[in-house]
């Protein structure tokens, strides 16, 4: 794995000025994964957004953990329905152009 995608965080964590064990607890939850390198853990850059997310909701808005899971797999199955809705209605489209 590039280490150049990857960002540690303990820097990480002391710029946005939040807690390692906010992060560890997000990992355990199964909302984030953690990618450890000689002793020292990373988050893949790809991960960054949803981890932003996640930090906004738990200290701005004070959702607890289970709160965020809870907004995690509703918004991923709103998600899931549009998409399943944007795949009928092409679905539709075809059949109706044979008419």
């Amino acid at each position: 794995m590039q280490t150049e995608y990857l960002i540690a965080l303990d820097e990480f964590c002391a710029k946005q000025n939040i807690e390692i064990s906010f992060i560890s607890s997000l990992q355990q939850t199964g909302l984030i994964e953690i990618t450890t390198v000689k002793e020292t853990n990373f988050i893949e850059a790809g991960q960054l957004q949803q981890l932003e997310k996640f930090i906004r909701l738990y200290y701005e808005l004070e959702i607890n953990l289970a709160g965020i899971e809870t907004i995690n797999h509703l918004l991923g199955r709103i998600k899931s329905l549009q998409d399943e809705i944007i795949s009928l209605k092409n679905r539709l489209r075809f059949f109706e152009s044979d008419w």
